[in-house]
C-alpha cells in the first residue's frame, strides 16, 4: 500500500485527474448498466407474468365452475394442493419446496439454467367441496434471457465506450485548465529581478495564485535587499577590527621592541574582544532571522535583571532596579539575558550618573523599562534605533550598532513589543512588554 501511494504520488497531476474522473465514470456507467439491466428483466418477467396469470385464470374458472383438476391439467398448467403434490394425476413439478411455497404465497419463480429458464406462477382456486388447490402455469423465457445476455453486453461495451471518451475529454479538458499555470510557471522562471507576474483578468483562482506569487516575490527581493544590505554593513564593521589587528601585528613584527611588546597585545585584544561581540551579536541575529529559538518557558525576569545588573559591575553609572512583584515571562532563558545585557550596556554608554531598570507585570504582559539620565535619542530616529548597524553616536564607544536590533528580534519573535522613547529626565527609555508566562 506504501508503494502505490508513492507511485500515486509520483504521478502528475493531469494524469491523476484523468484517472479518478475515468474511474468514477466507469463506475457510475456500469452501475447504470446494471441498472438498466435490472429493469429489462423485471419488465419481461412482468410481461410473462401477466400470460401466465391470464392462462391460469381461465383453469380456475373452470375448476369453480366443477370441472375436474385432471381435465383442466395442459401442458402448462398444473393443478397442485397447497403443499405443491399434483391432483390433476401428472408428474411432480420441477420445484423445491421452498420454491413451492413462494408460489404459494403469490409470488413467482424462475426456475432451469440460463439457456433452459423457466417462469412459474400459481393462482389459488376454491374448489365446489371447499378445498384449496393451486393451479401453476409455466412459461420459457428463454428468447428473454438471450435479450437480456445481449443487453447487457450492450450496456457494458457502451459504458466502456463512453468512460473512454469521459477520460479523452477529462485528459484534454485537464490540458486545457493546466494551460495557464504553465504559462505563470514559463513567467516566473523568466522574471527578471524587481518584476511581477501579469495578474489574469478573470477573478479565479489563477488570479489568487498571481497575486500571492507576486507578494511572495515581493518578500523575496525585500528579503534579498535586506541581506545585502545585512552583507555589506556587516562586512565594513568587520573590516575595522581585523584592520586594527593586522595593523597592530604588522607594526610589531616589522619594529619589535619589547617596551612596547605589552601595549601592542593589550590593543589586538581589545580589538579581538571586539570582533568577538560582533561575531556573537550577527549569530545571534542570523538566528532570529532563522525562527531557530527554543519553546518557551517560564523565565522570572526580575531574577534575571538582578543577573544582569551583576554582570554589569561596580563602574558608574549607578543601577537602580524597581520590581514591585514577582513577573514571569514566556521566553527562552538565553534571550532573556541577552536582551538585558544589550538595554544595560547600551544605556550605561549614554547615561551620566544612573540606570533605571523596572520590570512591571501588566495583565498578560510584563512590562520591562530600562531608563538613562542622557541625551536621549531624537523623535526622528526613534524607529531607526532598532535597524542594524545604526550608531546615532559614534563617539560614545562601544559596540557595532546590533545591540537594539537583536532586542527588537529577540522579543518581537515571541510576540512581545520593543518602543523607545523619552525618560522623565529627558533621557532615553525603552519599554519592552513581553507575554506573560501561564500559571503552573
Amino acid at each position: 500500500m506504501t508503494r502505490l501511494r508513492r507511485w500515486w504520488a509520483g504521478r502528475g497531476l493531469r494524469f491523476r485527474i484523468t484517472v479518478v474522473v475515468g474511474a468514477v465514470a466507469l463506475v457510475a456507467l456500469l452501475g447504470l448498466s446494471r441498472l438498466g439491466v435490472g429493469l429489462l428483466y423485471s419488465t419481461l418477467l412482468g410481461a410473462a407474468d401477466e400470460e401466465l396469470r391470464t392462462d391460469a385464470s381461465a383453469v380456475v374458472a373452470a375448476l369453480q365452475a366443477g370441472e375436474a383438476p385432471s381435465a383442466a391439467r395442459t401442458p402448462t398448467v398444473r393443478v397442485v394442493d397447497t403443499a405443491g403434490d399434483p391432483v390433476d394425476g401428472g408428474p411432480a413439478l420441477p420445484l423445491e419446496p421452498g420454491a413451492v411455497r413462494v408460489l404459494a404465497a403469490g409470488e413467482g419463480v424462475v426456475s432451469g439454467r440460463f439457456d433452459e429458464l423457466r417462469r412459474y406462477l400459481a393462482v389459488p382456486a376454491v374448489l365446489p367441496d371447499g378445498s384449496t388447490r393451486l393451479v401453476v402455469a409455466a412459461g420459457d423465457i428463454v428468447g428473454g434471457a438471450v435479450l437480456l445476455a445481449r443487453a447487457a453486453g450492450l450496456f457494458v461495451l457502451a459504458a466502456l465506450l463512453v468512460a473512454a471518451i469521459v477520460v479523452v475529454a477529462a485528459w484534454a479538458a485537464t490540458r486545457a485548465a493546466l494551460r495557464p499555470v504553465e504559462r505563470l510557471r514559463a513567467a516566473a522562471a523568466a522574471l527578471p529581478t524587481g518584476e511581477r507576474l501579469p495578474v489574469p483578468v478573470a477573478r479565479d483562482e489563477l488570479r489568487s495564485l498571481a497575486e500571492e506569487v507576486n507578494r511572495l516575490l515581493a518578500r523575496r527581493d525585500d528579503a534579498v535587499a535586506r541581506l545585502q544590505a545585512f552583507t555589506g554593513d556587516a562586512a565594513h564593521e568587520l573590516r575595522s577590527p581585523v584592520a586594527a589587528i593586522r595593523a597592530q601585528a604588522e607594526v610589531a613584527v616589522a619594529h619589535p621592541d619589547p617596551d612596547l611588546a605589552d601595549e601592542t597585545l593589550r590593543a589586538v585584544a581589545v580589538e579581538a574582544e571586539r570582533l568577538t561581540d560582533l561575531l556573537s551579536d550577527l549569530l545571534a541575529l542570523a538566528r532570529a532571522d532563522a525562527g531557530r529559538r527554543p519553546d518557551p518557558r517560564p523565565v522570572d525576569l526580575v531574577a534575571a535583571a538582578r543577573a544582569a545588573i551583576a554582570r554589569a559591575g561596580d563602574p558608574p553609572p549607578a543601577l537602580d532596579l524597581v520590581a514591585p512583584a514577582p513577573a514571569r515571562v514566556a521566553a527562552g532563558p538565553a534571550e532573556v539575558d541577552l536582551v538585558l545585557d544589550n538595554l544595560v550596556a547600551n544605556a550605561r554608554r549614554h547615561a551620566r550618573t544612573v540606570v533605571r531598570i523596572g520590570v512591571l507585570p501588566d495583565g498578560r504582559w510584563v512590562r520591562l523599562v530600562v531608563e538613562d539620565d542622557g541625551l536621549g535619542i531624537p523623535p526622528a530616529d526613534r524607529e531607526r534605533v532598532f535597524d542594524r548597524f545604526v550608531r546615532l553616536d559614534p563617539e560614545a564607544g562601544g559596540g557595532a550598532g546590533l545591540g537594539l536590533a537583536l532586542v527588537a528580534a529577540l522579543v518581537q519573535g515571541r510576540g512581545g513589543q520593543v518602543v523607545a522613547g523619552e525618560a522623565a529626565g529627558g533621557g532615553a527609555r525603552f519599554e519592552l512588554r513581553w507575554p506573560t508566562a501561564p500559571p503552573h
